[in-house]
């Protein structure tokens, strides 16, 4: 297994992350980035969970669709294990599910369906009409013009050496405290060269799936993940892969929250190449709690 230098670029971080130590059959260890963070990325854990139910499955069938629950906060400090179990292998699809473990404890679990690629009936919504990413602010630019302004807390967000690139559409929600409503659309790029097989490109878009979401729950109140006063965890992920994608280029990530309720709010994606072919939805739903001036933290 690869580990993560601090030599190394994010993205050559990212895939050495991804790329899991085999213990026993069925049974994998994980490690994390050491950036910092207080708790591991959400996406790092699906996208690792992902690599370690694909090596139980034949070369030749592909992900279409995984269901994710997170259970506790995820230690950056300590490996992570990955328990798969072989749930069905049929004639076309293969089911897997994985537990990821920690101090003894699961944090993480997920099923995962994988399908041999077969032709059949065929149709998608359009892509939003929005501003390309050329035309948008890059990561540089919006530090140098924004962030010498910005909250700490932000600022060490866009600060941060990152193996994917954002580039949202409009800035409003992360400089204006005014409701709004409960969208956005950012692009989104991988940072570095990904190698041209299926089954990592689909991990990475796993991982980024994971970011931003949370952010579009809390526009219709003000508000973002950045507020000290609110408590946010994603709490679950669904996913469909329904195209293949490289990563070589811009995707565009579209996003609706179509309600929060019960410290929860909900979100959808939609994941458009450049040239408007849906490669991939998502749902989510997080935790997104007003913290009481006593409480701890822990869902």
């Amino acid at each position: 297994m690869s580990r993560p230098t601090e030599t190394a670029t994010p993205m050559d971080a990212l895939l050495a992350t991804l790329d899991l130590e085999k213990l026993e059959e069925n049974l994998f260890r994980g490690r994390s980035p050491q950036v910092g963070w207080q708790r591991v990325f959400g996406g790092q854990v699906i996208g690792q969970a992902l690599v370690a139910a694909q090596r139980t499955v034949d070369e030749g069938r592909y992900v279409h669709s995984l269901h994710a629950y997170f259970m506790r906060p995820g230690d950056p400090s300590v490996p992570i294990i990955y328990e798969v179990d072989r749930i069905r292998d049929g004639s076309s699809f293969a089911t897997r599910r994985v537990v990821a473990i920690q101090h003894g404890k699961a944090i993480f679990s997920m099923s995962a369906s994988f399908q041999y690629d077969e032709d059949g009936f065929e149709h998608q919504i359009d892509i939003p009409n929005v501003a390309m990413p050329e035309t948008l602010p890059g990561e540089q630019e919006l530090k140098d013009k924004f962030l010498a302004h910005a909250p700490e807390a932000i600022r060490r967000y866009w600060e941060r050496p990152r193996p994917i690139e954002i580039r949202p559409v409009s800035l409003s929600h992360y400089f204006a405290r005014n409701d709004g409503k409960p969208t956005q659309d950012v692009w989104v790029k991988a940072v570095g060269q990904v190698p041209d097989e299926r089954h990592l490109q689909a991990a990475v878009l796993a991982y980024l799936s994971d970011m931003t979401l949370l952010d579009t729950s809390l526009y219709a109140h003000g508000t973002s993940v950045f507020d000290r006063n609110l408590q946010v965890a994603s709490l679950d992920h669904a996913m469909w892969f329904h195209r293949p994608c490289r990563m070589d280029d811009w995707l565009l990530y579209t996003q609706d929250s179509p309600s929060a309720h019960g410290a929860r709010g909900m979100t959808r994606g939609s994941l458009f190449d450049r040239s408007g072919v849906l490669i991939a939805s998502v749902a989510q739903e997080g935790l997104i709690r007003k913290k009481a001036p006593e409480q701890k933290q822990g869902a």
